[in-house]
């Protein structure tokens, strides 16, 4: 059980929900885990980053389907007589 800075009775950690970033950074120091906070902001950072480039990767192939799609309407047009050279 961990006490609540407001309350004087105790709760369950699962009660605890948000934390603000400054109230986990000063938890992680005083207990002498910087490094496992320096882990943890490393990790996040990472996989923050690679969901990004994953997310930019999807639409620069959707964009590159839609121009070869394009490509290949053009290419139709032009062999049925549509559109003159």
């Amino acid at each position: 059980m961990v006490m609540n800075s407001r309350q004087t009775e105790p709760y369950r950690t699962a009660d605890r929900l948000p934390i603000n970033m400054e109230h986990a950074a000063r938890e992680f120091a005083g207990r002498g885990d910087l490094a496992h906070l320096a882990l943890f902001l490393w990790a996040s950072g990472a996989s923050g980053l690679l969901i990004w480039s994953l997310r930019e990767l999807v639409r620069s192939n959707r964009r590159f389907n839609d121009f070869v799609t394009e490509l290949s309407r053009l290419n139709r047009a032009m062999e049925q007589g549509r559109i003159q050279r």
